[in-house]
C-alpha cells in the first residue's frame, strides 16, 4: 500500500492510468482484507488527505478530507455539542475507527440508522478523483442541493470500484443531552412482539438492536436473545414516559442502563469488548458476514441453525447487520455452513455478504444481483479500462 502526499496523489492517478496499472482506493488501509480477495492491484491510500476543511456549526454542516478518522471528526464536533450520527465501524478497538471516505466508500450503516438513517443519507456532497486522475465533484456543501443526479449515493458502498473520494460534506446533528438504554430478554416471539410494536409506535429510539444469545453471553448477560433499545431525549422526563411507554408493552422485566453502560455494550456489538470471563478483547475473528432480513423476519431468521454460535447484531428497523464468530478458529465455521446460512437469508427474502473469512475458504463475498447488467454498465461510464479494485464490484460476483 502506498499513501501519496495529497499535492502528488492526481499525477500519480494519471501516471497509473497512463501505465493501465491496476490499483485499488482505501482509506487509511485498516480494512484492506474485507469483502472479496485483493487481486493484483496496488493498494493507494487517501491517508495523505486529512483534516476538516469547513465546519459550520450554525449550518449543522462539515466538509472533512476524505482520509480523517471518523473518531477525530467526532471529537471536534463533541465542543459543539455536535456528532456526525453514525456508528463506529466493527472492530474499531483493534482496527482503529478507520477513515470517513473509507466508511462512505464500504456504505454500512449500524443500528444508529433507525433514527438518523444511514451514512449515504448524510452525504450532501463529495469531491473524487476518476480512474485517469480527472476530478469531479458531486452534490455541494449545503443541505438543500438538488441540482443534476445524485451521483453521491452511486459512490456510498461502491467499495472503491468507481473512484477515489478525496473530500467529503456531510451534515451534522446536534448531541442529545439525555441518553438512557433498556435491555430487554425473552424468547424471539416475545421480542419480536416488541419490535414491531415499537417499530410502528410514535416513540424515536435513537436504535433497536437485536442481539443472539451467544453475543449476550460475550456481555456477560444472560444467554438469550434480547433487544437493546438506546432512547434520547433532551429531559429526563420524556425519557421515563418513553420507558414506561415501553414497560407497558411487553411482560419482560426492562433493564435500565445509564449512558455510560449503554456505550460498554454498544462495544460488544463492534466487536471491541471483553468477553465474560474478563479476559482480553477478543480476537479477529475467522469470519465476519454482514446479513440483511426484512424486519418482521428477523425472528425467524435468528432460529435458524446456520446461525447457532455466531454472534449477531441486527438492526430491528432496517434488518441489517453482522454476525461473526466469537474466535480466531477457522474450524468454528465451515465454508459450507457458510453458504448454507445464504441460502437461508434468500429463502426469507434477505442477502449475505462476507466481509471476512480465513484464508482458502472461497465462498464469495456476494453473489449476482439481479441489476448485474445496469452495475456493469454504470461501471464502464466510470472506468472504462477496469483498472479500479479488479473484482470488487458490488453485485456482480465474477467480473
Amino acid at each position: 500500500m502506498i499513501c501519496p502526499d495529497a499535492n502528488d496523489l492526481q499525477d500519480l492517478m494519471r501516471e497509473l492510468h497512463q501505465q493501465g496499472s491496476a490499483w485499488v482506493p482505501c482509506g487509511l488501509g485498516s480494512r484492506l482484507d474485507w469483502g472479496p480477495p485483493l487481486q493484483d492491484c496496488l493498494p493507494v491510500s487517501c491517508g495523505g488527505l486529512r483534516g476538516i476543511v469547513e465546519h459550520k456549526p450554525g449550518d449543522f454542516t462539515i466538509s472533512v478530507r476524505a482520509g480523517t478518522p471518523l473518531l477525530e471528526v467526532q471529537e471536534a464536533l463533541a465542543p459543539h455539542r455536535q456528532w456526525l450520527a453514525v456508528d463506529q465501524p466493527w472492530g474499531s478497538q483493534r482496527l482503529g475507527s478507520g477513515s470517513v471516505g473509507g466508511l462512505v466508500a464500504r456504505g454500512l450503516a449500524g443500528g444508529y440508522r433507525q433514527r438518523y438513517l444511514g451514512i449515504r443519507d448524510q452525504l450532501i456532497g463529495l469531491s473524487l478523483l476518476r480512474a485517469d486522475g480527472i476530478a469531479a465533484k458531486a452534490g455541494g456543501r449545503v443541505v438543500k442541493n438538488v441540482a443534476g443526479y445524485d451521483l453521491m449515493r452511486l459512490f456510498c458502498g461502491s467499495w472503491g470500484s468507481l473512484g477515489l473520494i478525496t473530500e467529503l460534506s456531510l451534515r451534522t446533528l446536534p448531541l442529545a443531552p439525555m441518553r438512557r438504554g433498556l435491555l430487554v430478554q425473552g424468547s424471539l416471539s416475545e421480542l419480536g412482539a416488541l419490535s414491531q410494536w415499537l417499530l410502528g409506535s410514535s416513540l424515536s429510539p435513537e436504535r433497536v438492536d437485536w442481539w443472539s444469545a451467544p453475543l449476550a453471553a460475550a456481555a456477560g448477560l444472560e444467554a438469550a436473545p434480547l433487544l437493546l433499545i438506546a432512547l434520547a431525549s433532551i429531559s429526563s422526563e420524556s425519557l421515563a414516559q418513553q420507558q414506561a411507554a415501553i414497560a407497558a408493552q411487553t411482560p419482560l422485566p426492562l433493564r435500565q442502563l445509564k449512558a455510560d453502560a449503554l456505550e460498554q455494550l454498544l462495544a460488544h456489538a463492534r466487536g471491541d469488548g471483553p468477553i465474560a470471563s474478563g479476559s482480553e478483547v477478543i480476537p479477529e475473528p475467522a469470519w465476519l458476514l454482514r446479513l440483511g432480513f426484512s424486519p418482521d423476519q428477523v425472528p425467524q431468521a435468528l432460529a435458524a441453525p446456520e446461525l447457532a454460535g455466531l454472534a449477531i447484531e441486527l438492526a430491528a428497523g432496517s434488518g441489517l447487520g453482522l454476525a461473526w464468530t466469537l474466535t480466531a478458529s477457522p474450524a468454528e465455521l465451515a465454508p459450507e455452513r457458510v453458504r448454507r446460512l445464504r441460502q437461508h437469508c434468500q429463502r426469507l427474502g434477505g442477502w449475505l455478504t462476507v466481509l471476512r473469512q480465513p484464508p482458502g475458504s472461497a465462498v464469495a463475498a456476494w453473489e449476482d444481483a439481479p441489476s448485474r447488467p445496469l452495475i456493469e454498465r454504470v461501471k464502464h461510464q466510470f472506468d472504462p479500462q477496469r483498472q479500479l479494485a479488479p473484482g470488487r464490484l458490488p453485485g456482480v460476483a465474477s467480473p
